[in-house]
This record gives structure tokens, C-alpha cells and sequence, in this order.
């Protein structure tokens, strides 16, 4: 299982149950927003809500944000496609070994 560096995740709870069920757990570096797909959402949302926009409360600005999100499956689909892929390499040159 890959699981961020959140510290709730990286507590003893986490690695004692992890050990019962039998899984070996993995982190991502401690900044790679490029690795950690909810990163890349939550940058599209603030390009398109809050970006240069003023809303009179925080109900507004929550709404926005709601409406943004109902929108993924919708008006936005088409820029999510391709931003949410896992098609994308932070190597320059990679050797692959077959085994």
C-alpha cells in the first residue's frame, strides 16, 4: 500500500495493522504533489474557484468550490483526463532490467 507522509499515517497503529493483514507499506517522498493525484485535483480546483474571484462569505466561496467539484464528471472532464493520468515520468533517463 502507498500511502502519503502524513504523520497519522506514519503512526505505530498504522504499521502494527498493517503487519497483521500482511501488507507492506510504502511512502511518498515527502513532497511530490506530481506522484499524489488528490495534489493535482486540488490544484485544478483553486486554478478554477478561488483564482482572482472575490466572493462576499465564506458560503459563496464554498459553494464555488462544491460547484467546481460536482463539475468533474461534467464541464470538466475533458482538462481532468488528462491531468489525473498516471501517464508521467520524473526521470530523465530510466534503464529497465528485465528480470
Amino acid at each position: 500500500m502507498i500511502l502519503d507522509n502524513a504523520r497519522y499515517q506514519k503512526c505505530q497503529v498504522v504499521a502494527d495493522f498493517a503487519k497483521i493483514v500482511d501488507i507492506e507499506v510504502a511512502y511518498l517522498p515527502a513532497y511530490s504533489p506530481h506522484s499524489n493525484l488528490i495534489e493535482r485535483l486540488w490544484r485544478f480546483v483553486r486554478k478554477e474557484c478561488p483564482c482572482s474571484k472575490y466572493y462576499a462569505d465564506f458560503h459563496s466561496f464554498n459553494g464555488a468550490i462544491q460547484q467546481c467539484l460536482d463539475q468533474c464528471n461534467g464541464e470538466h472532464k475533458a482538462k481532468l483526463t488528462s491531468l489525473l493520468s498516471f501517464k508521467f515520468q520524473s526521470f530523465k533517463k530510466v534503464n529497465i532490467l528485465a528480470v
